[in-house]
Protein backbone atom coordinates (compact mmCIF):
# COMPACT_ATOMS: atom_id res chain seq x y z
CA UNK A 1 0.00 0.00 0.00
CA UNK A 2 1.14 3.39 -1.17
CA UNK A 3 1.38 6.74 1.69
CA UNK A 4 -0.44 9.40 0.33
CA UNK A 5 1.88 11.82 -1.38
CA UNK A 6 4.33 8.99 -2.63
CA UNK A 7 5.32 8.57 -5.89
CA UNK A 8 3.85 5.82 -7.90
CA UNK A 9 6.11 2.93 -10.11
CA UNK A 10 6.41 3.54 -13.42
CA UNK A 11 5.27 1.04 -15.76
CA UNK A 12 5.24 0.22 -19.79
CA UNK A 13 2.54 -1.71 -21.10
CA UNK A 14 0.69 -2.86 -24.20
CA UNK A 15 -2.36 -1.06 -25.16
CA UNK A 16 -5.19 -2.12 -27.40
CA UNK A 17 -4.63 0.06 -29.64
CA UNK A 18 -1.46 -1.85 -30.93
CA UNK A 19 1.07 0.65 -29.00
CA UNK A 20 3.31 0.14 -25.46
CA UNK A 21 1.85 3.13 -22.97
CA UNK A 22 4.78 4.12 -20.50
CA UNK A 23 3.21 5.89 -17.59
CA UNK A 24 6.23 8.20 -17.04
CA UNK A 25 6.10 9.44 -21.17
CA UNK A 26 2.86 9.64 -21.14
CA UNK A 27 2.73 12.29 -18.19
CA UNK A 28 5.37 14.13 -20.04
CA UNK A 29 3.52 14.12 -22.68
CA UNK A 30 0.31 15.50 -20.81
CA UNK A 31 1.02 17.45 -17.63
CA UNK A 32 -2.35 16.09 -15.46
CA UNK A 33 -3.66 13.72 -13.04
CA UNK A 34 -4.08 10.42 -14.16
CA UNK A 35 -6.91 8.18 -12.86
CA UNK A 36 -5.15 4.42 -13.11
CA UNK A 37 -8.02 1.86 -12.93
CA UNK A 38 -7.70 -2.21 -12.56
CA UNK A 39 -10.71 -3.96 -13.92
CA UNK A 40 -10.89 -7.76 -13.61
CA UNK A 41 -11.01 -8.47 -17.54
CA UNK A 42 -13.18 -8.64 -20.98
CA UNK A 43 -14.75 -11.54 -19.29
CA UNK A 44 -17.00 -9.64 -16.53
CA UNK A 45 -20.07 -8.15 -17.14
CA UNK A 46 -20.16 -5.37 -14.64
CA UNK A 47 -16.19 -4.40 -15.31
CA UNK A 48 -18.13 -3.57 -19.11
CA UNK A 49 -20.38 -1.41 -17.55
CA UNK A 50 -18.15 0.47 -15.48
CA UNK A 51 -15.93 1.09 -18.46
CA UNK A 52 -19.14 2.13 -20.61
CA UNK A 53 -19.73 4.44 -17.72
CA UNK A 54 -16.12 5.96 -17.62
CA UNK A 55 -16.53 6.26 -21.26
CA UNK A 56 -19.62 8.31 -20.85
CA UNK A 57 -18.41 10.40 -18.03
CA UNK A 58 -14.46 10.42 -19.83
CA UNK A 59 -15.29 14.24 -21.04
CA UNK A 60 -15.71 15.15 -17.92
CA UNK A 61 -12.48 13.72 -16.63
CA UNK A 62 -10.93 15.67 -19.61
CA UNK A 63 -12.29 18.89 -18.66
CA UNK A 64 -10.50 18.10 -15.07
CA UNK A 65 -7.47 17.30 -17.15
CA UNK A 66 -7.06 13.77 -15.67
CA UNK A 67 -6.21 11.33 -18.20
CA UNK A 68 -7.86 7.71 -17.52
CA UNK A 69 -5.78 4.67 -18.03
CA UNK A 70 -7.59 1.34 -17.19
CA UNK A 71 -5.61 -2.02 -16.78
CA UNK A 72 -6.88 -5.41 -16.79
CA UNK A 73 -4.66 -8.96 -16.25
CA UNK A 74 -6.96 -10.21 -19.48
CA UNK A 75 -4.84 -10.89 -22.48
CA UNK A 76 -4.37 -8.17 -24.99
CA UNK A 77 -6.38 -10.25 -27.71
CA UNK A 78 -9.56 -10.36 -25.20
CA UNK A 79 -9.08 -6.78 -24.00
CA UNK A 80 -9.17 -5.60 -27.71
CA UNK A 81 -12.24 -7.70 -28.96
CA UNK A 82 -13.75 -6.19 -25.89
CA UNK A 83 -13.15 -2.58 -27.03
CA UNK A 84 -14.34 -2.59 -30.47
CA UNK A 85 -17.21 -4.66 -29.42
CA UNK A 86 -18.49 -2.05 -27.21
CA UNK A 87 -16.81 0.77 -28.53
CA UNK A 88 -14.43 1.32 -26.41
CA UNK A 89 -11.83 4.26 -27.12
CA UNK A 90 -10.34 4.47 -23.40
CA UNK A 91 -6.64 3.94 -22.70
CA UNK A 92 -6.83 0.06 -21.90
CA UNK A 93 -3.55 -1.65 -20.69
CA UNK A 94 -2.87 -5.37 -20.47
CA UNK A 95 -0.47 -6.97 -17.55
CA UNK A 96 -1.19 -10.38 -18.60
CA UNK A 97 2.00 -10.96 -16.32
CA UNK A 98 1.09 -9.36 -13.46
CA UNK A 99 3.58 -7.20 -13.08
CA UNK A 100 2.63 -3.95 -12.43
CA UNK A 101 -0.55 -5.25 -10.50
CA UNK A 102 2.15 -6.80 -7.91
CA UNK A 103 3.70 -3.62 -8.00
CA UNK A 104 0.73 -1.47 -7.09
CA UNK A 105 -0.37 -3.95 -4.92
CA UNK A 106 -3.62 -5.04 -6.67
CA UNK A 107 -5.38 -7.91 -4.98
CA UNK A 108 -5.10 -10.97 -7.15
CA UNK A 109 -7.41 -13.94 -6.76
CA UNK A 110 -5.87 -17.23 -7.32
CA UNK A 111 -6.27 -20.62 -7.44
CA UNK A 112 -5.41 -20.71 -3.73
CA UNK A 113 -8.05 -17.97 -3.11
CA UNK A 114 -11.01 -19.85 -0.50
CA UNK A 115 -13.61 -19.51 -2.60
CA UNK A 116 -14.38 -20.20 -6.51
CA UNK A 117 -14.52 -16.56 -8.61
CA UNK A 118 -14.21 -16.70 -12.31
CA UNK A 119 -10.70 -18.41 -12.51
CA UNK A 120 -7.66 -16.72 -11.78
CA UNK A 121 -7.78 -12.93 -12.22
CA UNK A 122 -6.60 -9.48 -10.87
CA UNK A 123 -9.25 -7.40 -8.63
CA UNK A 124 -10.51 -3.71 -9.48
CA UNK A 125 -8.17 -1.17 -7.46
CA UNK A 126 -7.91 2.97 -7.93
CA UNK A 127 -4.77 4.92 -8.01
CA UNK A 128 -5.46 8.94 -9.13
CA UNK A 129 -2.05 10.49 -9.08
CA UNK A 130 -0.92 14.19 -9.47
CA UNK A 131 1.17 15.41 -12.74
CA UNK A 132 4.52 14.42 -10.68
CA UNK A 133 3.08 10.75 -10.53
CA UNK A 134 2.45 11.29 -7.03
CA UNK A 135 -0.27 9.94 -4.95
CA UNK A 136 -3.58 11.84 -4.21
CA UNK A 137 -6.09 8.38 -3.78
CA UNK A 138 -6.21 4.71 -3.06
CA UNK A 139 -8.79 1.93 -3.27
CA UNK A 140 -8.40 -1.93 -3.44
CA UNK A 141 -11.08 -4.34 -3.75
CA UNK A 142 -10.58 -7.85 -2.16
CA UNK A 143 -13.62 -8.87 -5.08
CA UNK A 144 -15.68 -7.32 -7.80
CA UNK A 145 -18.04 -5.55 -4.97
CA UNK A 146 -17.97 -2.01 -3.49
CA UNK A 147 -16.15 -0.11 -6.13
CA UNK A 148 -16.37 3.50 -6.65
CA UNK A 149 -18.97 4.37 -9.89
CA UNK A 150 -17.84 7.14 -12.16
CA UNK A 151 -20.00 9.59 -10.41
CA UNK A 152 -18.25 8.75 -7.06
CA UNK A 153 -14.85 9.08 -9.29
CA UNK A 154 -15.90 11.91 -10.41
CA UNK A 155 -16.60 13.23 -6.81
CA UNK A 156 -13.16 12.28 -5.80
CA UNK A 157 -11.01 14.39 -8.53
CA UNK A 158 -13.91 17.59 -7.43
CA UNK A 159 -13.12 16.77 -3.61
CA UNK A 160 -9.48 16.34 -3.91
CA UNK A 161 -8.92 19.04 -6.49
CA UNK A 162 -10.99 21.77 -4.41
CA UNK A 163 -9.09 20.87 -1.46
CA UNK A 164 -5.57 20.39 -2.79
CA UNK A 165 -3.00 21.72 -0.43
CA UNK A 166 -1.13 24.54 -2.72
Amino acid sequence: MFQLGEKVPDFRLPSVKGEELTLSSHQEEHNSWHFIIFFRGAWCPVCVEDLKNLQENAGFFEGKNVHLITVSSDKLDNLQKMAEEEGLSLTMLSDEDLKVSKEYGVYYHGEDAPYEDHGAHGEPAYFLINENGELLYQQRQTSPFGRPSATELRKIVQYISKNLKK
